[in-house]
């Protein structure tokens, strides 16, 4: 009788464990998502995290962890070998700024791993429809977050004249404080100071953007010096303005600059800052005074700069004398790859006659600023000056690593430098469980060279695999 029972209780518990794994079974069949299985996952907040595999499923980072605890899912990558970094940032981008470019820009970015950027300068008119089809459901695109024109002061630089028309007027207080809050009105992300505006403007324009929460990139003004506005500012951007601060007659330098900036001569926005620029921003690097610039940058601490480093370093590190340049040429617009075969024709022919003090001095500026435990972030400007959408983004690292940043930190300046000017930590910036499934697959580990960020295999934007 007992045998016949302990029979009865074993059958149970087998059509017990049978019918659990039939169950689990027709569970793992319908379990949704993504799982990328086998990686080294690497992000700046988490460093190296080796055997893994990172599920998701639309937009959401749903499971991040060893390989052998892994969910069933009903799609599995294999990336034995692989590593897998977030979704890049270019924080410096002008989708609007040459329209030769703005219907490619968004593939473009995807192709080298770019999965946001943010447009730091565009007329509304222009840049919300641009905005909305790359936001639109089922586009593939880049995430977009804008500040709408520059706003500059009583003089513009980008007037649309001298230059293309990015900028708007604010000659007053209260013309800047309704620019701001018409900015917020139509759904712009943070704000952009320009170089023209007066301190009075730079106050109301700091205060409205208070007022309505949103974040400030910035150009010093050129009527401030670079400590006295940054403690107000998210972003800074390109280096400008610093060389004065750290001049050791940055109070000359300041009090010629004020006055020409009356303008009595009646120069166009984009003339008047050019002279000034050419007038002092090589003789103030000659005159770096390391005790003052110590000071100066003790003001940057909490002020995330955004060097764009290839931008200011053409004449030293020529992008367009890469070996990859012409095959990355090769994917623009027609009449794009007629005009950037050449070298700039702000260059001087002779290559000798190349001046590489600002590029050398902003190589050496970065250096000192991440010694400094300042925040860098990476952007490019693009597409202005040969800088190709996403590309140049790749290009950008390089040079943050060639001026002193580690691998692991240049991605943080992709990274997490963009989610903490946006206040995104919660989303974005690294690689864990519920944050935005925005992934790049690397064949080469970018810690041992960060151009292994070239070697890519797989992107996914918003949950979505790019096709390559």
């Amino acid at each position: 009788m007992e045998y016949a029972l302990h029979r009865v209780e074993t059958l149970s518990t087998t059509l017990f464990v049978v019918a659990a794994l039939l169950l689990t079974a027709c569970a793992a069949e319908d379990q949704p998502g993504t799982a990328i299985h086998n990686v080294t996952v690497i992000d700046a907040i988490n460093g190296v995290r080796v055997q893994q595999t990172v599920v998701f499923e639309d937009d959401e980072i749903t499971w991040v962890g060893p390989a052998d605890t892994a969910p069933e899912t009903q799609t599995t990558i294999d990336a034995t070998g692989q590593f897998l970094v977030p979704g890049l940032w270019d924080m410096h981008v002008h989708l609007t700024f040459d329209e030769r470019f703005t219907d490619i820009m968004p593939a473009s970015f995807l192709r080298y791993g770019v999965t946001s950027v943010r447009d730091t300068g565009g007329l509304l008119p222009r840049l919300l429809p641009v905005v909305e089809e790359m936001e639109a459901p089922g586009s593939l695109a880049p995430r977009v977050y804008f500040s709408g024109p520059l706003l500059d002061g009583e003089f513009v630089v980008y007037d649309g004249e001298s230059a293309p028309e990015i900028g708007t007027r604010n000659a007053t207080a209260e013309q800047a404080a309704a620019n701001v809050a018409m900015l917020r009105d139509a759904g712009a992300d943070f704000i952009k100071i320009y170089e023209m505006v007066s301190p009075e403007v730079f106050a109301a324009l700091v205060n409205a953007a208070g007022e309505h929460g949103m974040p400030i990139a910035a150009h010093v003004p050129l009527a401030m010096t670079a400590s006295s506005a940054a403690p107000a500012l998210g972003t800074m951007e390109h280096l400008r303005n610093v060389e004065l601060d750290c001049a050791a007659n940055w109070e000359e330098l300041h009090t010629i600059r004020t006055e020409r900036l009356d303008n009595a001569d009646g120069l166009a926005g984009y003339a008047l800052r050019s002279s000034l620029h050419t007038l002092q921003r090589i003789p103030a690097i000659h005159a770096l005074d390391e005790e003052r610039c110590d000071r100066v940058l003790s003001s940057l601490k909490k002020t995330i700069q955004v060097p764009t480093i290839g931008l200011n370093t053409i004449p030293l590190h020529p992008m367009f004398e890469r070996d990859d340049w012409q095959d990355a040429l090769a994917l623009m617009p027609e009449e794009v790859r007629a005009d950037w075969r050449q070298q700039p024709s702000w260059l001087p022919a002779d290559r000798s006659k190349w001046d590489v003090t600002f590029a050398s001095y902003s190589m050496q500026m970065i250096s000192r600023m991440n010694h400094a435990d300042i925040p860098i972030g990476a952007g490019t400007d693009t597409p202005i000056a040969y800088a190709i959408p996403g590309y140049s983004l790749l290009n950008e690292l390089e040079l943050l690593v060639k001026a002193g940043l580690t691998p692991l930190e240049a991605i943080g300046a992709a990274t997490v430098q963009p989610a903490n000017f946006l206040s995104l930590q919660d989303e974005s910036g690294s690689i864990d469980e519920g944050k935005w499934a925005d992934l790049v697959l690397l064949d080469g580990n970018p810690l041992d060279d960060i151009n292994n960020l070239r070697d890519i295999a797989l992107v996914v934007a918003q949950g979505r695999i790019v096709p390559r």
